[in-house]
This record gives structure tokens, C-alpha cells and sequence, in this order.
């Protein structure tokens, strides 16, 4: 549906406030008023945006009696109510907040100040202020910490609080960010993106109270969404690392194996043979992975190349690539054709060369996974495009429903 701006030619205020709304109709006033309250007490130009996402107990219509712009998302999902509302967002300040009163719209100020001073996204640390009963025991200690620490792990953000709900970011960001999310782990997005943007991401610490109604939040489903995105952004942390671990390892025991090296006084037997040949292969398998997936991050989703991408880009091509699979693919095959040769010699009677064999077998399906794998990253990068630009004029899914500032 299209969007509408009922009130026209309203100068461009300083600051959007959005808040995501989902059957909030307990604490949706309480949060409008104070957030509006905030503006005018310290003389801030501003709009209150309240994205409802569907509510069915009258949150939208009392956020607007309370002076909100209302833009309705049909769509469920706490990142799909933030995309309707940063799209409606008009300030040259986005600040957001959850509608649930566990956020205190006294520190806008404060985000705002972060940003006038050079800051791209301000996050709060709720985790020195939490309230009694405002945040779950399981949250606190485990999840939210587990969480944070493993994305600083991946894309060292220096954030303690990654999921804050209270956060601020300019709003000319946005394209950069190309925030795509549609459900909780949209906060783990917007970090992860401004790392990799290389914006300049500062925090404070802010109060977190017990909240009014009911939580929306799943634990475990939605800390495996948060989880999942963290990995499925980092090509890095999910392919590469425990590829190249596999292939050393799986390479160090055919070593072991065709160099007929006694490990803690024992011979290398047929069968940890077969095993480092098939820790060989897969491992050769998920680092080709890992270097198509971060090639279709960069060709076909915008992101920027890291150094190592960027230096096979500018001395490897495709025939690099078949010209190495190819050198490995004959290499089995002479193997394979020495082995021949000795069964002949010997009369075509017992043949006891079973760890060449596992070499040679090696080096085949090695040298045909690389060069199919070269042909891939070939296909990739014939996806290079535009990065996509942030939406301007309409939003699927969106309905302003009034609109004051």
C-alpha cells in the first residue's frame, strides 16, 4: 500500500523517535507523551513515529491520539516494524525505543548530543542499570552476554549491549546500512552492518525497567536468529576457519600416512587413511565455500571486500583457478596410472598400494571441486551490480494513518 504524508509541507524536523508497537495499548500513550514531552523541554524538533505492527487491541489509534504519526506494517516482525517506520522517518535524527516503558525518553538528549558530535549510531548499555525484574535472569547472564561477546568476537564492534532497543543513528545512514531483517535479530543487524560500513558506533549506559504487559520476545528462537544472522554474515567465521582446520588436518594425516610416520609407536593404518582423505576433500569443499560466499557479499549484496578478497580479485582469474585444478586432476591421474603400472609389472597379481590410491583419489576430486569451484566464483561475479538504494516515495506494506508534530 502506498504511503501518505497528511500534513504536507511540515519542515524537516531534527529528530524522529520511532517506536515499534505490537499490542501495546497498556503503555503506547505513556510512551508517546513522554517522548514528545522530552522534545519540547529541551527545544528539539521532532515527530513521534509509531510503527504498528498490526496490533488488534487499538495501539495504533491511541498512539495517534497522542500525537503520533501512526504508519501501520501489516507485516510481522520487530525489524519489519522498524523498516516501516525508518522509512517513514522524516528527521535528520533517527532514535528508537521500544513501547513498553522500559526506556527512558530522557536521555534523547543525550543520543542526540553523541550524534552532533560526530557519531554515525549511538547504542545504549543497559547491562550496569538494569531495574529489579526488568530483565530475566536467563537474559542477563547468558543470552544477551553470549550473544554481544560472540558478535564482538566476529566483527570486534566494542558494543556491550548489542540488542539495546535504545539506540540512534543519522538518518542519511541508512543507505549504507541496507538493513534487510525482519525480526528480532534486526538490532544484531544494525551492528554488524555499521562494522562493516566502518561507521563510527559510540555508547553510554541507560536505565532498562520492568516493562509494562506482555514480552513478545522467545528466547531461543529468537537468540537462534540472532545467532544465525552473526554467522551467515560472516563468511569467515563459518566456512573459512573451520574449513582450513579440516584440510590441515586431513592433509597432515595422508603426510603421516604415504610418509609412513609412526605416531606415539604406532603405523598409520588403511583406515585413518580414508579418514584424512575425506576430512581432505571436505575441508577443501567448505573453504571453496567460503570464498563464494564471500564473493556473492561483495558482487551481488555491496558489501566491501577485505584485503584478501581484494588482492585475488586484482592477481587471480578464472584460468588461475583451472590451471591449479587441472595441475591436481593430472597429478591423481598419474598417480592413479602409476599404480597401473605396478599392477601390470607385477602380473596383474595382489596389489597393496591402497595409500596412493586414497592420494590419488584425493587429488582428483580436489582438482574437479577446484575447478568447478573457479567457474562458480566466474558466475558470481557476473552479479555485480548497484548496491540497492533505501526506498524513497513508497513502502510496501505501509499505511500512514495520521501524522503530527
Amino acid at each position: 500500500m502506498g504511503r501518505s504524508v497528511e500534513n504536507g509541507g511540515a519542515a524537516e524536523p531534527e529528530v524522529s523517535v520511532v517506536i515499534p508497537c505490537l499490542n501495546e495499548a497498556q503503555s503506547i500513550e505513556s510512551c508517546v507523551r513522554s517522548a514528545l514531552d522530552v522534545l519540547r523541554e529541551h527545544g528539539i524538533s521532532g515527530e513521534i513515529i509509531v510503527a504498528d505492527n498490526d496490533s488488534d487491541d487499538g495501539s495504533g489509534e491511541l498512539a495517534a491520539g497522542a500525537g503520533a504519526t501512526v504508519v501501520r506494517e501489516t507485516r510481522r516482525g520487530y525489524g519489519s516494524a522498524y523498516l516501516a517506520g525508518f522509512a517513514a522517518a522524516r528527521g535528520r535524527y533517527i532514535i528508537t525505543a521500544d513501547a513498553d516503558q522500559t526506556y527512558d525518553f530522557a536521555e534523547i538528549p543525550r543520543f542526540v548530543a553523541q550524534l552532533e558530535s560526530g557519531a554515525d549510531m549511538v547504542i545504549g548499555n543497559r547491562m550496569n542499570n538494569i531495574l529489579p525484574g526488568a530483565m530475566p535472569w536467563l537474559h542477563r547472564y547468558i543470552g544477551n552476554p553470549v550473544l554481544s561477546g560472540f558478535l564482538n568476537l566476529l566483527y570486534r564492534s566494542g558494543v556491550h549491549d548489542a540488542h539495546c532497543g535504545m539506540r540512534a543513528l543519522r538518518r542519511d545512514k541508512l543507505p549504507v546500512l541496507r538493513l534487510r531483517s525482519t525480526g528480532m535479530e534486526f538490532a544484531s543487524e544494525m551492528v554488524v552492518r555499521a562494522v562493516k560500513e566502518n561507521l563510527t558506533v559510540t555508547e553510554f549506559d541507560i536505565d532498562y525497567r520492568p516493562r509494562e504487559g506482555d514480552s513478545k520476545l522467545s528466547s531461543f528462537r529468537d537468540g537462534w536468529r540472532h545467532l544465525k544472522l552473526l554467522l551467515v554474515n560472516s563468511p569467515t567465521a563459518l566456512f573459512m576457519v573451520p574449513g582450513l582446520a579440516i584440510l590441515a588436518l586431513g592433509l597432515f594425516g595422508i603426510a603421516l600416512s604415504i610418509l609412513d610416520v609412526s605416531v606415539f609407536g604406532h603405523q598409520w593404518q588403511i583406515h585413518a587413511t580414508i579418514a584424512s582423505a575425506l576430512l581432505t576433500v571436505v575441508g577443501a569443499q567448505v573453504v571453496a565455500l567460503a570464498v563464494s560466499a564471500r564473493a556473492f557479499a561483495v558482487d551481488a549484496l555491496g558489501e566491501r571486500p577485505d584485503r584478501l578478497l581484494a588482492w585475488g580479485r586484482r592477481n587471480l582469474r578464472l584460468e588461475h583457478g583451472l590451471v591449479a585444478g587441472a595441475l591436481m586432476l593430472l597429478a591423481g591421474l598419474g598417480v592413479g596410472a602409476a599404480i597401473v603400472a605396478i599392477w601390470i609389472d607385477r602380473g596383474f597379481g595382489e596389489l597393496s598400494e591402497e595409500r596412493l590410491l586414497v592420494l590419488a583419489s584425493v587429488l582428483v576430486i580436489v582438482g574437479v571441486q577446484t575447478i568447478f569451484s573457479s567457474f562458480f566464483l566466474s558466475i558470481i561475479g557476473l552479479a555485480k551490480e548497484e548496491s540497492p538504494s533505501w526506498p524513497s516515495g513508497t513502502y510496501k506494506g505501509v499505511e500512514r494513518r495520521r501524522s503530527s508534530v
